[in-house]
């Protein structure tokens, strides 16, 4: 069974750079930094910019290059799922199969794409990884109409990109305005106008009660149809594995002012 000083599960931009400031601040102890990806550790926001728009490479989202973890002695175990965790043995239970022993545990690992919950909600895509946006570019070279669900920052980010590679988009949010949870109500007419005028069909109060192949019917009867469906109505945080070991929590992890969670020896950051 392999063991670290530090495991860090998470490979995002919370996870990577507990590992980074760890060494910076003299750290000679051994630490392994697991993700559930198998790619090396990568900057999420440009996807639904940049890289989904075909403007930037993956090698430039890249937090460190190959060689700058083996030079520090990060251990990277890409690939790999944590799906539970004994906090009084300090061991990690991975889907494999594999059992990972730590002295100090920081939980990094993000959160998971919400899905809606109707009938056919399979078919919708989410933009939560590489992996993702690499099946909605595919699928791109196809469509001429795409639906958008949300109005959130990643559904707005996704049909401001659609429009730049010339697609019809129609974003459905099923509130009375745009960016409702984070914003107050001037930004969102801003960006529900600066949309419009960009040729986005921004559609208010749009629930949508099914999703089939070639369109969407919203709770009104209403039908939208399109070629393809993307999905952004926010996150889950994946916290279970913690929350069933007894970690303080709901809706995410309960920690303290140094990000402490009930859990001894277990650290919780980033988007958990």
């Amino acid at each position: 069974m392999r063991h670290f000083d530090v495991a860090i599960v998470g490979t995002g931009h919370g996870g990577a750079q507990a590992a980074i400031q760890l060494r910076q601040l003299g750290f000679a102890g051994s630490i392994g930094l697991i993700g559930r990806e198998p790619d090396l550790p990568y900057e999420r926001p440009p996807l639904s910019k940049d890289y989904l728009a075909g403007e930037r490479e993956y090698d430039r989202l890249l937090i460190r290059p190959a060689p700058f973890w083996r030079e520090r002695g990060i251990e990277l175990l890409t690939g790999r799922e944590v799906i539970g965790i004994d906090p009084k043995r300090r061991r990690l239970s991975c889907a494999d199969g594999v059992e990972i022993g730590y002295g100090n545990l920081i939980w990094a690992a993000g959160g998971v794409p919400k899905r809606l919950a109707c009938p056919g909600a399979a078919l919708a895509h989410v933009i939560r990884s590489r992996a993702d946006v690499d099946r909605l570019r595919e699928a791109l070279d196809a469509a001429r109409r795409v639906a958008v669900i949300g109005g959130g920052y990643i559904g707005l980010e996704t049909a401001a990109v659609l429009r730049k590679l010339g697609k019809e988009v129609i974003l459905l949010e099923a509130l009375d305005r745009v960016l409702a949870r984070v914003a107050g109500e001037p930004l969102s007419r801003f960006v529900e106008a600066r949309h419009r005028a960009e040729g986005v069909d921004v559609r208010l109060g749009a629930s949508v009660a099914a999703i089939e192949e070639g369109a969407v019917t919203l709770a009104s009867g209403t039908t939208i149809v399109c070629d393809l469906v993307v999905a952004g109505i926010g996150i889950d945080a994946a916290a279970a594995p913690l929350l069933d070991a007894g970690a303080l929590g709901g809706n995410g992890l309960l920690v303290d002012p140094f990000c402490r969670t009930s859990l001894a020896g277990v650290w919780a950051i980033g988007d958990c």
